[in-house]
């Protein structure tokens, strides 16, 4: 169904008219439209004709039935301003009908359309009046050859007939509304959950994005500033700094153009995304400890293998923003990295520096990374917390659901 046929279906299926560009001009017809003005013409037209027969056949003088005739021709040419007029053009032709038969076919579809276009309060009115006029009309200009009563009840069955269908139009109309108008709720629905999806999975990228640049950019700044505040350090110190410059420039470098790849892809999934694993945990430590780092690993899982991948992906995350964040703000301080836990009891990690010795250098941070992180355990069911010890230094503690 095009759009202009929808445009007339919803004002017949709501009861009102829709509001057009220039106030009191009715919308524009379609063909369709066309199609059913010419119908309802042709029957009201045919009824007509079969009345005016009838009333010929009972001697009716000719007078009359010229009176008939043109009654019965303008009823059915009024038929066309119903779009525009509906209650003006139903009203009009059912006074009419009570001093012609003539135009009993053109008031039957005025009344039809009135009830199909209209709510029944507003619809109920006409039909009483219709009601109304076919006894007026039967008192008037009796029908020898039937009574009064039963041409009083033919004409209340055939509006009610009338009535009855239209009824079911406008029933089935409005179905055809409701069923649209869900139809493209849904649709839109589907997009917005679409979005949000596509939004939620971009968040996940942009975390990853910052706990994989974080650890990489803070080893170049920190051992930039050494170079910068220690120009006159041995050359195999100078050297062994420059190459983890280089390493670290590199591996970001890496890492940024596979997370920037899943920005682009329209797919944005979890398995396009860089994801470190449990297993990737002494790595982590044995790059930091390349770096100048002194870090003691206490692994108390038993089997590394058994711990769930979502789970130790988050481990990993945890460790990496802790050492980072002890890279930054306590540079040469020993930092303990303590794993423990089993299936059913659950996964404890914490990540521990002491004070640092003397004023720490100026690093920038946002305090990002901690507040990911709480999301982030939050996210797989467990709890995370961070401040300081009791000796100054600064812990990382989280607890993370491993199933048994």
């Amino acid at each position: 169904m095009s759009d202009q046929e929808y445009r007339w279906l919803l004002p017949s299926a709501m009861g009102h008219r829709e509001p057009t560009a220039e106030r009191g001009r009715p919308p524009r017809r379609t063909l369709r439209d066309w199609t059913v003005d010419l119908l309802m013409f042709l029957f009201a037209a045919a009824v007509g004709l079969a009345v005016a027969d009838a009333v010929g056949d009972l001697g009716e003088s000719r007078a009359v039935l010229v009176f008939e005739q043109v009654c019965g021709a303008l009823a059915c040419c009024a038929l066309w301003l119903r779009r525009r007029w509906p209650l003006g053009v139903a009203g009009a032709l059912t006074a009419l009908s009570v001093f012609s038969p003539a135009s009993s076919g053109a008031a039957a579809v005025a009344l039809f359309v009135v009830t199909v276009h209209r709510p029944f309060r507003i619809a109920g009115r006409f039909v009483v009046a219709a009601v109304g006029a076919g006894l007026l009309q039967t008192a008037l200009r009796p029908d020898p050859s039937m009574s009064f009563r039963a041409a009083a009840v033919a004409g209340l069955v055939v509006t009610l007939l009338v009535v009855s269908w239209a009824m079911f139009v406008r029933a089935r109309r409005q179905l055809v509304v409701s069923l649209r108008e869900r139809a493209r709720r849904a649709e839109v629905e589907a997009g917005l959950r679409a979005e949000q999806a596509q939004r939620l999975a971009r968040e996940a990228i942009a975390r990853e994005m910052h706990d994989v640049l974080a650890h990489r950019l803070t080893l170049l700044s920190v051992h930039a500033g050494a170079l910068e505040f220690r120009p006159d350090a041995p050359p195999a110190q100078v050297a062994r700094a420059a190459g983890v410059i280089r390493d670290s420039a590199h591996e970001a470098l890496q890492d940024l153009r596979e997370i920037i790849g899943v920005l682009r892809s329209p797919h944005a999934g979890d398995e396009h995304r860089p994801q470190p694993t449990f297993a990737t945990l002494d790595a982590l430590v044995a790059e930091s400890r390349q770096a100048g780092m002194e870090v003691v690993l206490d692994n108390g899982v038993a089997d590394p293998g058994a711990v769930p991948a979502s789970v130790g992906r988050t481990v990993y995350r945890i460790a990496q923003e802790g050492l980072t964040n002890a890279r930054k703000h306590a540079p040469g301080a020993e930092v303990a990295v303590t794993v423990s836990g089993r299936p059913g009891d659950g996964l404890t990690v914490e990540v521990r520096n002491p004070a640092p010795e003397g004023e720490a250098p100026a690093v920038p941070g946002s305090g990002q990374g901690l507040i990911g992180l709480t999301e982030r355990a939050a996210l797989a069911g467990g709890r995370l917390g961070h401040g300081h010890a009791e000796d100054g230094g600064f812990r990382v503690t989280a607890w993370l659901p491993w199933a048994a």
